[in-house]
């Protein structure tokens, strides 16, 4: 039986798919923390305004989100720091498209509520008008009870370029407000899409998606059955790790890399569009940024510690240090920690050559920020040098690390503030404020803080190898034994 609110009315069951690395919002969005865990235009990451926008309980149920094995930690804690208790979180232990992500989710919502409706949400969308959003799934819930598959059409703003489009068909009688699809276009040409804007029978392609559960899977058996032959297999070897439900990872890797779009949207009889007026934006490059922030009297953006003089219609960003700007003109700027992007903001779609040229030569600024996060809380590295590097921990209250040993280097721990209970071989010692201790090379260890405040520590590494992967975990509460 399907969940119900107060009125009667079934609930819809949202499913957040958090799958992409967001290559082009380099440097800022890395491999291991994407664009979809960023704050980039508000106080909230891309995932939290998501999961915020079905926040709630009389209309939804709690949300579904696949994602990506690495980022499973980040995003928990996220939905965490906004009261959002995810139905699952689903670890794809590869990247297969949205099928696959779709078909996962709507077998694990039709094992619960085989009549129920899937709303498809990527992680990474900008929705300014919430209550234009409610308004429009609303819309969709009644094409979707009929037993059609929904797209959302958003009416288009501009001639943009870098989306696909969808022109409608016939009105669906009594259905007021939603049509047939008469076809998917790809992306055109900008004098192709001003005359989409001016017929007025187009639409951007949203990637949002309103599916009776029980009519996706049939179309998908019916057009990809080795996707839903794969997702079903997977699922049945699935095991359930902490928070999290790990896929059976042989079974998914065999699912065909498709999107959802093609697999069944451009293939289905069943596709009706709702047009949607709400405010939408993909985030998916810095002049799309641009595009949508405040800007000044001379067009420019400005963004954390940024000094600016004679520039004109620029995209300005730090995450840290000072970015000063004399007499730039339509020009992209984002620095962290550690790195600097600069590029023609009319060819931003260039940095995604370039993030792949930076893996190619094995840099780790591609992947990982300095600051990387773990489900205890983060390190910092400080300096990096000849066979030592120096790193700040930060543990969170009662949270602890695996118990571990490592073949190439050893480590010396200084307590900066809070308090560490520290195992080293068999035994454990409490270590203060400014306090140290020294781990051999190839020692079991582990560090945990027993205290009510974050514990920060100084960690200096020294061995012939430095890197990550040299870490055996003996055991862990974490499930990465």
């Amino acid at each position: 039986m399907g969940r119900h609110s107060s009125s009667g009315q079934q609930k819809i069951h949202p499913a957040i798919l958090s799958g992409g690395a967001g290559v082009r919002l380099w440097p800022m969005s890395r491999e291991q923390f994407p664009k979809q865990v960023l704050n980039l235009t508000s106080d909230h990451s891309m995932i939290q305004e998501t999961a915020l926008r079905v926040l709630d309980p009389e209309n939804f149920t709690s949300p579904l989100v696949v994602c990506n094995e690495e980022h499973r930690f980040v995003i928990a804690e996220q939905l965490r720091q906004i009261g959002c208790q995810p139905a699952r979180i689903i670890l794809e232990p590869v990247g297969r498209n949205t099928a696959a992500a779709v078909a996962v989710s709507a077998l694990t919502i039709a094992a619960e509520d085989p009549d129920g409706l899937m709303l498809v949400l990527p992680a990474d969308h900008l929705i300014r008008d919430r209550r234009g959003f409610h308004a429009a799934v609303a819309q969709a819930a009644a094409a979707a009870r009929a037993g059609s598959l929904v797209t959302f059409g958003i009416v288009p703003t501009a001639p943009e370029t870098g989306y696909g489009y969808i022109r409608r068909g016939a009105a669906m009688g009594r259905l007021d407000g939603t049509f047939q699809v008469a076809a998917f276009v790809e992306k055109p040409s900008r004098e192709v899409a001003q005359t989409y804007i001016e017929r007025g029978d187009h639409f951007w392609n949203s990637g949002m998606f309103l599916f009776p559960v029980a009519e996706v899977l049939a179309e998908l058996e019916r057009f990809e059955p080795a996707v839903v032959a794969a997702c079903r297999e997977a699922l049945a070897g699935a095991v359930d790790d902490v928070d999290f439900l790990r896929l059976a990872a042989a079974p998914f890797a065999a699912a065909p890399t498709i999107s959802i779009d093609y697999a069944v949207m451009e293939r289905t009889e069943r596709a009706v569009v709702v047009p949607a007026d709400i405010g939408w934006t993909d985030v998916g490059s810095w002049s799309a940024l641009w595009e949508i922030a405040a800007k000044d009297s001379g067009g420019n953006v400005q963004i954390g510690d940024v000094i600016s003089t004679g520039s004109r219609n620029c995209y300005l960003r730090s995450e840290g240090a000072l970015v000063a700007a004399v007499g730039l003109e339509n020009i992209i700027v984002v620095a962290t920690a550690d790195a600097v992007m600069v590029a023609d903001r009319d060819r931003v779609g260039e940095i995604k050559g370039m993030v792949q040229e930076l893996k190619r030569l094995g840099r780790d600024e591609p992947i990982s920020h300095l600051k990387v996060h773990r489900p205890w809380g983060f390190y910092q590295l400080l300096h990096h040098g000849d066979r030592f590097q120096v790193k700040r921990l930060t543990v969170n209250s009662g949270a602890k690390l695996s118990l571990q040993l490592h073949y190439h280097r050893a480590e010396h721990w200084t307590v900066v503030n809070g308090t560490a209970l520290v195992t080293r071989n068999q035994e454990t010692i409490l270590l203060r404020e400014n306090e140290s201790m020294f781990i051999p090379l190839g020692t079991p260890h582990r560090l945990e803080n027993p205290g009510r405040v974050p514990l920060n520590l100084i960690e200096v590494q020294s061995g012939a190898y430095l890197g990550e992967d040299d870490i055996v975990r003996l055991g862990d509460t974490y499930g990465r034994s």
